[in-house]
């Protein structure tokens, strides 16, 4: 499995944490089935210009001229910021996370394929793909279903300054001007490659000619997956997708979402709630959660009221689940456990149906409240087949942490140490030094140092 990964020259925003998390909801159903999965997942740090085109100034590069600084210092800035972001919302890794600048003798070779096959060209140091000979034997525009005669009528004219031959060629390698800061040696001199050739490059050396799934945004289906399809076809004559998913976008409102016009909202606002569109802050176990009740391929409105039912809903679910384990067992079962089991495994079977699973998962909670008061019997072998399932999709699948959110967990840590350094406190005001010793080494070996001054003991965690 390929996912398009992040252009990192800036924070990540939360469209982009849902697509990820569409993809990572993906990768653990199918480890859950059993499957053998590598999952890859690249990192874009290089050759994407502004508004995705082919003129214009590299992001990275353009981040790091205004702030001076180096553009891998832009990287890895970003990069941190995108695993720290991913981390929180409790996305597994990547089996192999690869990035653009780490495969350019990849990304050339297969320029060289393309050219050995006539369908690019070179001008001026630059090398563009030839769409319209490539459409002569191949279909230019499948994945979108679109017609390149539909384009090529509804295309402006090319510009006197533009070097291609037709409108809808696009870069392979791009000629780097004087002050062009990220560059690479190259048969057709020092450049940098196009956007879309990274993706089949990395795809190609770590999942093969073809390979089963290939994801991304629902934005990316046009250009970028369709001129994948096109750079790999001319390479080396095969499709190279078994299955493409596109994960749709998220609105914030009821509009989309922009910085432009203050219509956002960055994850780490929302987990401690400084931000001017929710009324509190929601714990990242809360947001994926209402991430995973719509269908990953549907557009999903965030909103204060969408996040308070889906924060009560959560709640209502851990609460089921902690309740599961004490309830009394009987000979007989009420519940069919084994055929609810089987209807969440054909909600995920079915085009990874998350809410369809929720909705499922919801009714197993109404036989567990029905079981606590009473009116219902569970045998001891279903008790248990139920509290799998519902670890299996909840935690495992859907990724929901069964913690509340890490600012209660926080919470929680600061009422420990405040209650041991009052114990601490009574037991030398006691003279009782020797467990008044025992609290504060146990303390250091667990990484907290308290500091004894005029105003009291305070700590710090290292």
């Amino acid at each position: 499995m390929y996912v398009c990964g992040p252009t990192v020259y800036s924070n990540v925003h939360l469209g982009n944490c849902r697509t990820f998390m569409s993809f990572d909801m993906i990768f653990r159903y199918l480890k859950h089935l059993g499957y053998k999965v590598r999952y890859v997942r690249n990192i874009t740090d290089a050759g994407h210009l502004e508004n995705d085109a082919d003129e214009g100034e590299d992001k990275i590069a353009k981040k790091a001229k205004l702030e001076q600084i180096e553009p891998m210092e832009v990287v890895q800035r970003y990069t941190v910021d995108f695993h720290n972001t991913l981390q929180l919302f409790n996305l597994l890794p990547p089996s192999i996370e690869p990035t653009a600048t780490g495969h350019i003798i990849e990304q050339i070779e297969i320029i060289k394929e393309i050219l050995d096959k006539g369908f690019a060209y070179e001008i001026n140091g630059s090398v563009y793909f030839d769409v319209q000979k490539f459409n002569l034997e191949h279909e230019y525009g499948k994945l979108s279903g679109r017609k390149l005669e539909d384009m090529i009528a509804n295309t402006r004219e090319l510009t006197a300054q533009s070097e291609k031959k037709n409108p809808q060629d696009f870069a392979l390698w791009k000629k780097a001007d004087s002050h062009h800061i990220m560059r690479w040696p190259s048969p057709w001199g020092d450049g940098f490659p196009g956007w879309h050739l990274e993706c089949t490059a990395m795809s190609t050396k770590y999942l093969g000619e073809t390979f089963d799934i290939h994801g991304g945004g629902m934005d990316l289906k046009f250009p970028h997956h369709e001129c994948e399809i096109a750079q790999a076809e001319a390479s080396n004559g095969k499709s190279p997708v078994n299955y493409w998913l596109h994960a749709n976008m998220l609105t914030l409102n009821g509009k989309k979402m922009s910085k432009s016009t203050g219509n956002n909202v960055y994850p780490n606002e929302i987990f401690s709630g400084n931000n001017d569109v929710l009324s509190k802050a929601y714990a990242p176990a809360v947001v994926r959660f209402f991430m995973m009740q719509a269908h990953y391929s549907s557009i999903l409105d965030l909103s204060d009221e969408a996040l308070k039912a889906s924060e009560k809903g959560y709640h209502r679910l851990m609460e089921a689940i902690g309740l599961l384990k004490n309830i009394p067992v009987s000979k007989t079962s009420d519940f069919d456990v084994r055929a609810w089991r089987q209807r969440c495994y054909d909600a995920m079977n079915d085009d990874f149906n998350t809410p369809i699973l929720i909705s499922v998962l919801f009714e197993g909670v109404k036989h567990i409240n029905q079981l606590k008061e009473g009116s219902e019997k569970i045998t001891l072998e279903d008790r248990k087949l139920l509290l799998e399932t519902f670890h299996g999709f909840v935690h495992e699948v859907l990724g929901i942490e069964s913690s509340v959110s890490s600012q209660n967990d926080s919470n929680a840590l600061n009422g420990v140490l405040d209650l041991l350094i009052d114990l601490r406190n009574q037991a030398r005001a006691n003279k009782d030094f020797e467990t008044s010793d025992k609290i504060r080494d146990e303390l250091i070996n667990l990484g907290i140092q308290l500091k004894d001054g005029k105003e009291g003991t305070t700590y710090s965690i290292n």
